[in-house]
């Protein structure tokens, strides 16, 4: 942008707090100063925010505790006067019963965050699975500048010289676990060797897909998802993204001018190339629909029908992990393969194209990264399915599971909740075939609270014994991006507020085509409706407080499962606070 477009000093929001010869500015700068700074520090220079979402319970962001001064430094070097806050942190690991039950209210953190202080743009650190739809979500409402630094995945696994994957090989080896293969203190190493460094999952789960798009979206630097979280390159990223940043201030480049109906519909094409995890389609929508854009699960069909999985990491892929897909080239050379697919116009943080972005970008493994000639999967990651068990669509991750289950038809065995799910897969006296299909209820938004990653239903233990390892298992809860199997999610709507799932029974018979995109119970209409009449609402989860207002205002899983208030739909945008 030439200097002639570039915002003057006296046009940045934080002047509203400094600048003015008044009481209130008074107070400000005495403030400031009380801290050490000096009207050096910020008189014509950008205030830039930092949200951090670092915290001792966050293994995923360990680093940010020093990586947030090599954004700073990268601020003060590009002119800037750098302002860290600390932001909810949503540890996947550690914190219960969700931390989809909190995505929206870190995302109420950060737009209130940079609404009420006195910052020009943003830097937003995240990287575990719900911070970054979550920081996105936020920056897109308030509408400054903002840049989005992903965490990076951690480095691979290792066990007995073999080459683990967070997620992935966690289910795997405890199968085998249970099957009686592996010993207690064989066991202790697994723990010790499948998550060896700070970073988020290596594997294609929800932290590095949601990464990934939101460099498709155009909110990162070029290639910054893929960079590994313990690489030197990942912290000339954060000096960078603390560069740009003032730059994209004085240049006024804001979400809304990225954040185009094309970007989202390139985040969905991407997603489907990558193997992505089944939570893209839940957050991507929920950050569609905040920025005020028409996305939804036929978007995700559609892309499904004619984008090929190309990279090859786990769960859809075999072999490799996001470090070896950072070797390859990462996410620029992969949309190189794809660039026929992506509207190559959509702005980016950059203040270039995406095609500018991706020119001459190079697959130096095309085993990691395939050729469209050469897919690892011939259609997209995701399926949307319909039918009579969900009106509203759910989904499959086709390119991970077993093939035979892409077509079948068996008995449904029930369970109304995840606990007695739990008591009961072990038994020996289940009765459960390898045919069966397993479905859990009351796991949705409402029902879960909070729509918990319970999806990849375990195999019940008497077929783990017989070797069995996938089954077709369907529910209204989510999955883990690292799970894979034939499990079928986000059934919507969901079966704690009526939906069909709360009407199955045992024994029904359950009709799955993938090639279809069909779901349905073999079940006639007189009797869904004689169970329907005699259908009774579950208690109410909660009677106060967050989860009060959570279970109020969330929407189902095909809708994004945002706040209904939040939504851009809902009421006239927020006004500047005041100052007086």
């Amino acid at each position: 942008m030439s200097p002639a477009k570039r915002k003057a000093a006296a046009d940045l929001r934080s002047a509203r707090w400094f600048a003015p010869d008044d009481l209130r500015a008074f107070g400000h700068r005495s403030r400031a100063m009380q801290m050490g700074y000096a009207p050096e520090d910020w008189v014509g220079r950008p205030v830039i925010a930092i949200l951090n979402t670092w915290s001792e319970a966050q293994p995923c962001h360990m680093h940010f505790k020093s990586r947030v001064d090599d954004v700073k430094r990268g601020i003060l070097q590009a002119g800037g006067f750098p302002m860290e806050l600390p932001a909810l942190s949503l540890s996947e690991s550690f914190l219960k019963p969700t931390t989809m039950l909190y995505r929206n209210l870190l995302a109420m953190d950060a737009e209130e965050l940079l609404r009420g202080h006195p910052v020009d743009g943003v830097v937003l650190m995240g990287g575990c699975d719900k911070t970054t739809p979550a920081l996105l979500l936020g920056a897109i409402s308030v509408n400054l500048p903002a840049i989005y630094l992903p965490a990076g995945p951690m480095l691979r696994g290792n066990w007995k010289g073999k080459v683990l994957g967070s997620g992935s090989d966690a289910w795997k080896y405890w199968d085998e676990r249970r099957a009686g293969r592996i010993s207690d203190s064989d066991w202790v190493d697994v723990e010790a060797g499948i998550a060896r460094s700070y970073g988020t999952c290596m594997t294609m789960g929800t932290a590095a897909t949601m990464m990934a798009m939101a460099e498709t979206l155009g909110m990162s630097l070029p290639g910054a998802s893929s960079i590994p979280a313990a690489d030197a390159n990942h912290i000339r990223m954060a000096s960078e993204s603390g560069r740009r940043i003032v730059d994209m201030v004085w240049e006024d480049l804001t979400p809304n001018r990225i954040l185009t109906r094309e970007a989202f519909l390139n985040a969905i094409t991407v997603a489907m190339a990558v193997g992505c995890s089944t939570n893209a389609i839940i957050h991507l929508i929920a950050l569609a629909r905040r920025a005020g854009h028409d996305v939804g699960l036929d978007d995700f069909e559609r892309a499904s029908r004619k984008v090929p999985v190309i990279a090859n990491i786990r769960p859809s892929g075999t072999t490799y992990l996001m470090e070896d897909f950072f070797y390859a080239g990462g996410l620029p050379a992969l949309m190189a393969q794809i660039e026929g697919h992506l509207h190559r116009d959509a702005l980016t943080v950059t203040g270039k194209t995406l095609a500018e972005n991706i020119e001459g970008a190079e697959t130096y493994n095309d085993d990691v990264i395939r050729p469209v000639s050469n897919p690892i999967y011939a259609e997209g990651a995701l399926a949307v399915l319909r039918g009579n068990l969900a009106p509203d669509g759910c989904v499959i991750k086709p390119s991970a599971c077993a093939p035979r289950f892409l077509k079948h038809i068996g008995p449904a065995l029930v369970f109304d909740d995840y606990p007695s799910m739990k008591a009961a897969i072990d038994r020996d006296d289940l009765d459960v075939t390898a045919d069966h299909v397993l479905i859990l209820r009351n796991a949705g938004p409402q029902g879960g609270p909070g729509m918990p990653e319970w999806g990849m239903l375990p195999i019940p233990g008497k077929l783990v014994k017989q070797g069995v390892r996938d089954m077709v298992r369907i529910s209204d809860a989510r999955m883990s991006g690292t799970s894979y199997g034939a499990c079928i999610l986000h059934v919507s709507p969901e079966s704690y507020i009526g939906g069909p799932l709360a009407l199955v029974r045992t024994g029904d018979m359950i009709s799955l085509d993938v090639d279809r995109r069909t779901l349905d119970m073999n079940v006639s209409e007189e009797e869904l409706g004689r169970r329907r009449a005699a259908w009774k609402q579950p208690e109410p989860r909660y009677e106060r407080g967050y989860g009060w207002m959570f279970t109020r205002h969330i929407k189902q899983a095909n809708e994004g499962c945002d706040f209904d208030f939040l939504e851009t739909s809902f009421g006239a945008p927020v006004a500047e606070p005041s100052i007086y």
